[in-house]
């Protein structure tokens, strides 16, 4: 199961987008209070979004976006059509969802 929550409604050819993922988001920065060890930079490094297979928005992300970024957006599209977001972070792990615009 995806850790990613996508609503995608169409009106009029315009797609709102919101998504929440979820991801701890470290900077690198912080220590560990227990041990005061550094805690690992461990952050979302690129978002994308398509419809229908067709790119229709990137992101670059880096270590400031706060945890468990929520992204809105507005993109041309009908009700049916196919949406997919995935991410990729900076220890290449990942997560995507697919879903169809309500």
């Amino acid at each position: 199961m995806s850790g990613i929550k996508l609503k995608a409604k169409a009106k009029d050819g315009v797609v709102e987008v919101k998504a929440l993922m979820n991801h701890p988001m470290e900077t690198g920065q912080r220590k560990d209070t227990k041990t005061g060890e550094k805690i690992p930079a461990h952050f979302i490094k690129q978002v994308d979004v398509s419809i229908n297979g067709k790119e229709v928005m990137k992101a670059y992300w880096g270590p400031s976006v706060s945890k468990n970024p929520y992204i809105a957006f507005e993109c041309a599209g009908s009700k049916g059509d196919t949406i997919t977001l995935s991410w990729v972070d900076n220890q290449d792990e990942k997560d995507s969802i697919e879903d169809k615009i309500g």
